[in-house]
């Protein structure tokens, strides 16, 4: 199952919930009068759903069905178990929302194709589309929604076809299908402009905005809100101009524009009409400028958030019981507590947030809103947990857990199995902080496909909330008893214990490419490298950086893993790291061989008498963290190079690489290259030899200057099956997809569009695998510590078996005799893509003018290295 929202759901996703989701049309009675018929009855749930009243508007749809059959109205009986299936859902009574809306369905299959039985049928598919969803039976609810908005189409009803599409996009989203969901909300835009203004459209521009925002496109999400705004403000709705004005807020925050956010959740909340919306701003406004006081300044900041913090509880204390109060309660809360921190101690502020959530928990019982008790005693657990109060933490958190496992919400699942295990540590139950953590780990496991979605506003953070959950399983997999000052290989670690941190860490490597693409599309492979029998010369290592530690695993072919840490503070590790990229890439520097040996006495020195008596040709580093940023190539024993004594490659994950051995048949290319400054980027001149020369070694098709175009790229890619594609061109590779692209004659291709060129590629060729790609004159981007991650998207996303890549910018003088060289060697039938580009390498290293590392070193080996 796929549950969308575990932190407090922000009013404005709540109502486009009920708009999309339940899809009720029916007019609105009289406020006062009293509900008798099936169609009062109806209409008086809707009140109660719209409220967050759940179970009471289920209690009034059962009556309506119950007497709509009692007068023969099978349409009518259709609609108000329809809504009751609405209703269960969000009650977690699954079954028994499987079986009204089974029933709905039912009825409406007896009746006549009549325009009214028609319209039921749309709304009847509608709220099953949502139960799908819901139950992560997303393909299906992709299904469903298409008939609902044929069937509205039918009815003549565009409102609710619209609504069936914006629903089609929120499940090809879930599939983690975002391009195609963001492809299909702008069709739907385009049919929309032809519209006069209405609340659809805002509803439509609204569900547009917020997925660009998810998908990281933030500037066209800003354009597209405030054509939402616009919208609204045309139409007059003060309901519409506070949802759009929220949404716009929330991206324009996600920009780092504080002051502009601040702005619009103050308008949203001086033009809402309901209590509800009025709070949800505020509360959004409470957290923006606690967390950035300097938003206004210190003596502005203060008197205005004391000044808020009384009305806005007394707003909340206001609200009727529902989900949404429930909600701006554990907000509050937690704005509360992290207002006071630093001020005063945690247990003085307790009592107040403790009551606050104590009454959200009542509430939500109150209401039978299980997710919504579930979520707020997992926060007061929280809340003890801070406090160090071990006892009532874990009672709480064990009761929001079983809450959590009963309706199946994994999203909040995983959170409290992580509390526990952190409260189980403290207590000093080590044994069932493991299980707890493993559990939190598969729960996320079966979360992957939302993972993608790590929007602050309605998803988790993925490094607050999801990396730790990783690490710290692997942490205690991996602890020691009395860790000594030094590396050693013999930790006592079980050899079981050091598998599951494998594998705990490959998965985190995988979710890290799934929150970079946005999209959970990268396909891993069941091939595990620690067991690996295809190159028997080569050896797997595995840095992983802990907040306390760097710890080592190390597979050697036909051995036990090996494992060895050494105690040094994550902030050490990182600057270490940091001042030895700086030194590579400085001509004039020479203090990168002392960092370089620090490094190569952390990763290789351990194990040097091992890889020699094994026979090792070939080390395989799967990076962590800041060693992505680093060529491995040029660490430093005292005397030489890792490169002098071995071949180095680097996995992105070795769940995502599939090492086969380079077919040298007919080795032919496709070679793209610019030589001339384009948008701001400067001139490569060496260009035109680099591309003659690789033409001569490798034949085929050449592109150059104005014929590299994204067109002629896609073009030739389909044409011809190329093993090896060599694009020599400006590129960067950042912690954002949309950050990291080559360089074309007319724009920038980032790494999904090269993606989409490369899979056409694959697909008009009966997916024969790229062998090779090869991206001369890249660079990672300077001062973003998580750029190297665009480096390991861009080679799994390729498609290629291997990525040939420069980590910065080199002097394009040394790149052609080193890329000549390579593909000499490369053309040898007894050398490895990584020996080949050793070879290389050391012949640029020997000679005088070349010396340094900034020359030699940038080029690394992705995947494939056979």
């Amino acid at each position: 199952m796929k549950m969308r929202h575990p932190q407090p759901m922000p009013l404005s996703h709540v109502k486009q919930g009920l708009l999309l989701s339940v899809g009720l049309f029916w007019l609105a009675l009289p406020l006062g009068a009293i509900a008798q018929t099936p169609e009062e009855l109806v209409e008086q749930g809707r009140q109660l759903y719209q409220s967050g009243e759940f179970s009471a508007a289920a209690a009034v749809w059962e009556t309506a069905a119950s007497r709509s059959d009692g007068e023969g109205n099978r349409l009518q009986q259709a609609v108000a178990l329809s809504n009751l299936s609405a209703a269960l859902q969000e009650l977690g009574e699954w079954e028994e929302a499987k079986a009204a809306i089974g029933q709905s369905l039912a009825l409406i299959e007896a009746e006549s194709d009549s325009p009214a039985s028609v319209r039921v049928l749309a709304q009847v598919l509608n709220t099953r589309g949502g139960l799908e969803f819901t139950l992560g039976q997303t393909e299906a609810a992709v299904t469903t929604w298409e008939q609902a908005a044929d069937a509205y189409r039918q009815a003549g009803e565009k409102s609710g076809e619209y609504r069936a599409m914006i629903n089609q996009a929120r499940a090809l989203q879930a599939l983690g299908l975002y391009r195609r969901s963001v492809t299909r909300l702008e069709q739907l835009q385009t049919q929309l402009a032809q519209e006069t203004d209405s609340d659809t459209k805002v509803t439509a521009l609204l569900a547009l905005g917020n997925a660009l925002r998810l998908v990281g496109d933030l500037k066209e999400s800003e354009t597209v809100l405030r054509d939402s705004l616009a919208t609204a403000q045309r139409l007059k709705s003060p309901a519409a101009i506070s949802e759009s004005a929220i949404a716009l807020g929330n991206t324009v925050r996600a920009r780092q524009d504080g002051n502009a956010a601040l702005a619009l959740y103050q308008q949203a909340a001086s033009t809402a009409e309901s209590a509800d919306t009025q709070v949800q701003a505020r509360l959004n406004a409470l957290s923006l400028l606690i967390e950035n006081p300097l938003i206004l300044s210190d003596s502005a900041s203060e008197p205005l958030i004391q000044s808020w913090i009384p009305q806005i509880q007394a707003q909340i204390e206001a609200l009727p019981p529902s989900r949404m109060a429930v909600y701006a309660r554990i907000k509050f809360a937690q704005s509360w507590v992290q207002w006071h921190e630093g001020k005063s101690s945690l247990s003085s502020v307790l009592p107040e947030a403790a009551q606050l959530l104590g009454t959200a928990v009542q509430q939500a019982k109150s209401i039978g809103d299980r997710r919504a008790e579930s979520y707020a005693l997992g926060n007061l657990g929280e809340l003890y947990e801070r406090d160090r109060q071990w006892q009532q933490a874990q009672i709480l958190t064990q009761q929001a857990l079983e809450l959590a496992e009963h309706i199946n919400a994994m999203d909040i699942a995983y959170r409290w199995e992580w509390q526990l295990g952190r409260v189980l540590l403290a207590i000093g139950d080590r044994p069932g902080a493991v299980i707890a953590y493993s559990q939190a780990v598969n729960s996320l496991e079966s979360l992957r496909l939302d993972l993608v979605t790590t929007n602050r506003e309605v998803q988790f953070s993925f490094r607050d909330s999801v990396e730790p959950v990783y690490r710290e399983l692997v942490a205690l997999l991996l602890d020691v008893p009395s860790p000594s000052q030094n590396p050693t290989s013999s930790s006592g670690v079980s050899q079981e214990n050091l598998q599951k941190a494998l594998q705990a860490i490959e998965s985190l490597k995988l979710a890290e490419l799934d929150n970079f693409f946005r999209d959970a599309c990268v396909d891993s492979n069941a091939v595990q490298l620690d067991k690996q029998q295809v190159d028997l010369t080569a050896a797997i290592v595995y840095p992983i950086v802990l907040d306390d530690r760097l710890e080592v695993i190390v597979s050697l072919p036909n051995q036990p893993l090996q494992h060895y840490s050494t105690p040094l503070p994550k902030e050490e590790i990182e600057e270490t790291l940091i001042t030895l990229r700086r030194s590579l890439v400085t001509r004039t520097s020479r203090q990168y061989r002392v960092y370089a040996n620090t490094v190569y006495n952390w990763l290789v020195a351990p194990i040097q008498d091992s890889l020699a008596n094994s026979g090792i040709k070939t080390l395989v580093f799967v990076p962590d963290g800041l060693f992505r940023n680093i060529p491995m190539a040029a660490l430093y024993d005292g005397e030489q190079f890792l490169l002098e004594k071995y071949s180095v490659a680097v996995s992105p994950g070795l769940k995502l690489t599939e090492p086969q051995p380079l077919r040298r048949q007919s080795l032919k290319a496709l070679t793209a290259g610019l030589t001339e400054e384009r948008f701001g980027f400067a001139q490569l001149p060496n260009v035109a030899l680099e591309v003659e020369q690789i033409n001569t070694a490798l034949s085929g098709i050449v592109l150059m200057d104005n014929g590299f175009t994204r067109d002629t790229l896609q073009q030739q890619l389909l044409q011809t099956p190329f093993p090896v594609v060599h694009i020599a061109t400006h590129g960067q590779f950042s912690s954002s997809a949309e950050d990291t692209f080559i360089l074309a004659w007319d724009d920038r291709i980032n790494v999904n569009e090269l993606d989409s060129l490369l899979r056409g590629r694959n697909r008009n060729n009966n997916n024969e695998a790229l062998e090779l790609l090869v991206l001369s004159a890249c660079q990672t981007a300077t001062g973003d510590n998580r750029a190297a991650l665009g480096l390991a998207g861009m080679a799994v996303r390729a498609g290629a078996r291997s990525t040939l890549a420069t980590l910065w910018y080199i002097d394009d003088a040394a790149t052609v005799p080193l890329m000549i060289d390579f593909y000499t060697f490369l053309t040898q039938d007894n050398l490895t893509k990584s020996e080949s580009l050793r070879q290389a390498q050391l012949n640029l290293l020997r000679q005088a003018e070349y010396q340094h590392p900034i020359y030699w070193a940038a080029y690394v080996l992705v995947g494939n290295w056979l």
